[in-house]
């Protein structure tokens, strides 16, 4: 008798473990099949919460199959105590192996609220938006320019929230007084920025900041990506260029940024101030007048007069031979990498096609063509001024 008990008690126990087996298989396919979400969201899990808090959330928003599996999952594969705080984009089918991932990897938020100073020529605009998960584009919430009014009320209360992420976006063509001048109004930042930086030294792109950040550490990385592309540019360069060093093609790089209103023009302007170096041509462009004027220190504002067309600056390149001494502004990736390998062509003129720069210009290899092309735009300008 007993002996039949021991042998049912065995049979059973070997059934149980044979049902708990498969019962934890099922729940690790569980973990690592795709998800029921049937559409990106953002999640976002505040300072102190938790794994059961998280799980509640996915499971309430039809992001998990099961909350348990979740935080079972969490625990076996020892990620449970990692999570962090933030706003992240959970993308449509993630399973609950990939979520775990996501919430516990680290780094910048994904989604949700983002600050963007965005450092222009003329000044600073601070835009507040909000990426919408299903499009996975921006939407604004609010907008404003620091010093012209009360900031709006959503700006406080996005300062409030500890996930919200900032961003600052440097424009291309802003120069270094700009920079330091329009950091002082990032909010932000701490410290204060005791020299100018060299004049093209800074790196127009877009640099994810936190609160805090000293301001001397922000223009230091921008002047370390600077230095990088125009190091990858310099090794790539064509053969043959007018221009000597490295430096040189920063100094181009500016003048073709301040002299081109269309990014798919960059080529063909550097190819007409190339062909003006390598003909021993004055370079004769009306930016580096308007820099020897202004010194980099804000917008001049007007058009410049014959008497400033004939002044004698080290930028006036209607008066100087060559490159200016320095460069007249902080030129993108894109000038850089035009300046060192322009387009070919035989253009040594340009004129602007109409009164909107955006338009872009028209080239010409002759004096004769280009005249034609001078006329036309003086008939557009006398037409809007009658």
């Amino acid at each position: 008798m007993w002996r039949a008990v021991a042998s049912n008690g065995i049979t059973l126990l070997i059934v149980l473990l044979f049902l708990m087996g498969g019962l934890i298989l099922w729940g690790q396919r569980q973990y690592v099949a795709e998800g029921p979400l049937e559409g990106a969201i953002c999640l976002r899990v505040p300072s102190g919460s938790n794994m059961n808090r998280v799980s509640r959330d996915l499971a309430e928003r039809g992001a998990i199959t099961s909350d348990t599996i979740f935080r079972l999952g969490a625990d076996y594969s020892d990620k449970t105590g990692q999570l962090k705080a933030g706003s992240f984009l959970v993308t449509e089918g993630a399973s609950m192996a990939e979520i775990v991932d996501i919430v516990t990897r680290g780094g910048a938020s994904t989604c949700g609220t983002e600050v963007v100073y965005r450092i222009g020529v003329t000044r600073i605009q601070v835009q507040v938006r909000e990426l919408d998960p299903e499009t996975n584009r921006y939407i604004e919430k609010a907008a404003f320019v620091p010093g012209e009014g009360e900031a709006p009320t959503a700006y406080a209360q996005v300062r409030e929230e500890a996930d919200t992420r900032y961003r600052i976006a440097l424009a291309e063509g802003v120069t270094s007084w700009q920079v330091v001048e329009e950091l002082k109004d990032v909010d932000v930042l701490d410290g204060d920025i005791a020299e100018i930086p060299p004049e093209g030294s800074l790196a127009p792109d877009s640099y994810e900041v936190r609160p805090g950040l000293d301001r001397v550490a922000l223009i230091a990385e921008m002047q370390a990506r600077q230095e990088a592309i125009l190091s990858a540019a310099w090794q790539n360069r064509a053969d043959g260029l007018p221009i000597a060093s490295p430096q040189e093609a920063l100094i181009l790089a500016s003048i073709i940024e301040k002299e081109t209103g269309t990014p798919e023009e960059r080529g063909v302007v550097a190819s007409v101030f190339t062909n003006r170096l390598e003909a021993g041509m004055p370079l004769q462009t009306d930016p580096t007048v308007i820099y020897g004027i202004t010194r980099g220190k804000g917008v001049l504002g007007r058009g410049l007069r014959q008497s400033e067309l004939r002044a004698e600056t080290p930028w006036n390149t209607y008066v100087i031979s060559g490159l200016p001494p320095t460069p007249i502004a902080n030129p993108g990736r894109a000038s850089i990498e035009a300046a060192v390998n322009p387009d070919e062509t035989d253009y040594i003129f340009f004129v602007a096609k109409t009164l909107d720069p955006a338009d872009g210009h028209n080239f010409a290899a002759t004096l004769e063509e280009h005249n034609q092309n001078v006329a036309a735009y003086r008939r557009l300008e006398a037409e809007r001024d009658q």
